[in-house]
């Protein structure tokens, strides 16, 4: 069987999305209605069975010209351990809207390997880049409730 990666995304898509992501390390309690409006900023990739039921998902956040941010990068732990996620990022990363861009980022903390086998290093100038960082910002927010 080869999964199908496919742009497009549904309520049900959403739903297996959010309750994934919503318990992940790193957007932990985001809202339904948050996680909707951040994937509608954003390029989708849902990694489909043969039968079109959603194994995984990557979300791209672009200007589709200079810069991308690879995340909530996932594969259902049914279908772990048959490289799907090396799949997954090999499809994300061949998509014709995400070349020629300048820098492509991610942030993880425990794949490296995988994403090193797709050109991702460590931060060439790490003392260049700054955040502001919210961990909590997710149960503060007036849209945890949707």
């Amino acid at each position: 069987m080869t999964p199908q990666l496919d742009a497009q995304w549904s309520e049900v898509d959403l739903d297996l999305i959010h309750g994934f992501i919503s318990a992940s390390y790193w957007a932990q309690g985001i809202s339904r209605a948050l996680m909707r409006r951040a994937m509608e900023g954003s390029l989708n990739y849902v990694l489909r069975d043969e039968k079109g039921a959603l194994i995984g998902y990557a979300r791209v956040i672009t200007d589709r010209a200079t810069f991308a941010y690879l995340c909530d990068v996932f594969v259902l732990e049914a279908w772990r351990g048959r490289g799907l996620g090396d799949h997954l990022i090999g499809q994300v990363m061949a998509r014709p809207e995400l070349q020629g861009l300048r820098r492509f980022t991610l942030f993880t903390r425990d794949a490296h390997t995988l994403y090193a086998r797709h050109g991702f290093k460590p931060l060439a100038t790490p003392d260049r880049g700054m955040e502001v960082v919210r961990p909590d910002v997710y149960l503060q927010t007036s849209e945890t409730s949707t």
